[in-house]
């Protein structure tokens, strides 16, 4: 913060999930930056390395399955012995494929719902203890704008992030009386590695009728995120904050029509 010693997360622990690269990563170095101490809960093991090495002793990595139960048992164990509590949990892991419904798989679908809905869910069930202790705490729900809308070519992605926007609501219900805040964010186009292939061969001009005109960056979803994890957003819980471009928005704009006479 420009003129001042002091973080927005000064004093708080997050888990971050997926933190090893792309969004994640953007997330793990700003919230090490506004001053919070940071488990990098990640499968890619010599990433998360690297990533921990990197922002020192603010963070420290995990080998995490988020579909797993035992590695969330795991993976708490690190953030309270590492940093003694937990405030903060983002479910950031994901995994994202462009497939017809037609051509989906039994098995496809199922490893979406186990990673993008099953795991936020083992997330958020296990951290409420750990923030009950705290006082309270911040959960971040990493959704989609394939959330929000029937999204051509994403069935097994759109089913999970569905899901999710629906069990982050009613987390955000129960969990209120404890003090705990529950959010969803709907990212459009990111530009990182899940960001579905430009199959037209457009460049940057597929991204000209957004609103915004332009794909967005990591560390603009990183800022969202520390917002609705620090103090900042202490009465907001059970919202869904969309950063697309504009995409939802409306259809694509038309050329400006011509002044009546």
């Amino acid at each position: 913060m420009a003129g001042s010693d002091m973080g927005r997360l000064d004093g708080k622990v997050a888990i971050i999930t997926g933190a090893a690269n792309g969004m994640g990563a953007s997330h793990a170095r700003r919230f090490c930056a506004e001053g919070a101490a940071v488990v990098l809960a990640d499968l890619a093991d010599d990433a998360g390395q690297a990533l921990a090495t990197e922002l020192g002793d603010r963070a420290v990595f995990a080998h995490h399955d988020v579909s797993s139960e035992s590695s969330w048992v795991n993976v708490i164990d690190v953030a309270t012995s590492a940093f003694g509590g937990l405030d903060i949990l983002i479910n950031n892991a994901g995994i994202h494929w462009v497939r017809a419904v037609e051509d989906e798989t039994l098995a496809g679908f199922q490893r979406a719902l186990d990673v993008n809905l099953i795991g936020p869910f083992l997330g958020m069930r296990a951290v409420i203890e750990p923030l009950r202790a705290r006082g309270g705490g911040a959960i971040v729900n990493i959704c989609s704008l394939a959330a929000t809308t029937g999204l051509g070519w994403h069935g097994a992605y759109g089913a999970s992030k569905w899901g999710l926007r629906g069990l982050s609501r009613t987390a955000a219900n129960e969990l209120g009386p404890d003090g705990i805040r529950v959010n969803s964010v709907m990212p459009g186009a990111i530009d990182t590695t899940m960001l579905p292939p430009d199959r037209e061969g457009l460049g940057e001009a597929r991204f000209a009728k957004l609103p915004l005109r332009r794909v967005g960056r990591p560390d603009e979803v990183s800022s969202l995120l520390v917002f609705l994890a620090s103090d900042e957003s202490s009465y907001i819980t059970g919202g869904e904050f969309g950063i697309d471009g504009g995409s939802a928005a409306g259809p694509p704009l038309l050329p400006r029509p011509a002044e009546s006479s």
